[in-house]
């Protein structure tokens, strides 16, 4: 055979070879590791803490399955009953009052202003620095005898003669509750919603501007439409991220005075980590799995009409 002709033939490919040139085995291999974290740290926890909510298991004991018998005593528990209530309440105000704000300092933001920089990073503060940490500023700024507000409004401007006692009472403490976390929520909205803002052509407004109309219509007409899709996906988050609210409550008031401003997170703890009671915790864990689910089902069908993601009439 002439060696100017002479081709090297090609090796067979190997078992581990053929498998990898098959997809859907490189498809497995891929997810492999994230499903196996899924199950690890999501799934199973979850599975487990809905097995323990049909069950009357104590720390350190067996419990055996009760079926629905945690859910019936909730019903009958006025402490869960109040939970509930206030959980919904303290959700609703304050996704309002975040939202509020936020999109104020949003369209604030994207105006030209002096500063505009170091004004988005100072605003991003309240968001970076970990709950705990703003859980004990605030919970410094309502004590009752070293409040900084009290202090300035009875030792220097003489506005009141007496200390506000903002954590002893329930409502008061439940309204200091709900401004430390519009506090702690509006940076998430706000940096989000000047997000979507910047994708907004100016020529949009420029063209509004030239038909004449007004700052309130070009926002109804050209803001909103355009921003709604976004406006679902931050209100989906801070619904879902204020109804499961955890560390700030319990930072601060422990659920007081008189379980006053226990949110279902916080009631499911105590009765499940110091109350030593897991079951019927889980049993309120659980519970609030519906409200979330529904939350979430709203923000996928809501970003798939097309009305919402582009400012038609059109479903």
């Amino acid at each position: 055979m002439d060696a100017s002709t002479w081709v090297a033939k090609r090796q067979p490919p190997t078992l581990l070879g053929r498998l990898f040139d098959y997809k859907p085995f490189l498809v497995f291999i891929c997810l492999t590791p994230a499903i196996g974290l899924l199950l690890a740290f999501l799934t199973y926890p979850l599975g487990l803490g809905i097995y323990l909510a049909f069950t009357d298991t104590e720390i350190g004991g067996n419990g055996s399955w009760v079926g629905l018998e945690n859910f019936e005593s909730l019903l009958d528990d006025r402490i869960f009953l109040q939970a509930v209530w206030w959980t919904f309440v303290y959700t609703a105000i304050a996704t309002v009052g975040k939202f509020a704000l936020g999109l104020w300092l949003a369209l604030l933001l994207n105006q030209h202003i002096p500063f505009k920089s170091v004004l988005r990073a100072i605003i991003l503060l309240p968001y970076i620095v970990p709950t705990v940490l703003s859980a004990i500023a605030f919970w410094w700024i309502y004590d009752p005898q070293f409040s900084i507000i009290s202090y300035v409004l009875v030792d220097q401007l003489h506005w009141l003669d007496h200390y506000i006692d903002f954590l002893g009472t329930p409502w008061a403490a439940r309204w200091s509750l709900i401004a430390a976390n519009i506090w702690r929520g509006i940076p998430f909205v706000a940096i989000t919603l000047l997000a979507g803002l910047q994708t907004i052509s100016p020529s949009l407004y420029e063209a509004a501007m030239l038909d004449g109309a007004t700052p309130w219509q070009r926002f109804r007409h050209v803001t909103a439409p355009l921003l709604m899709p976004i406006l679902a996906i931050v209100m989906t988050f801070s619904v879902l991220f204020t109804f499961t609210d955890f560390q700030l409550v319990y930072s601060i008031t422990r659920g007081g005075p008189i379980n006053a401003t226990h949110l279902m997170a916080t009631l499911a703890f105590q009765r499940g980590i110091p109350g030593a009671q897991l079951g019927e915790g889980a049993a309120i864990a659980v519970a609030m799995i519906p409200f979330l689910i529904l939350a979430t089902l709203f923000s996928y069908f809501a970003l798939g009409r097309r009305k919402w993601q582009q400012g038609s009439d059109n479903d």
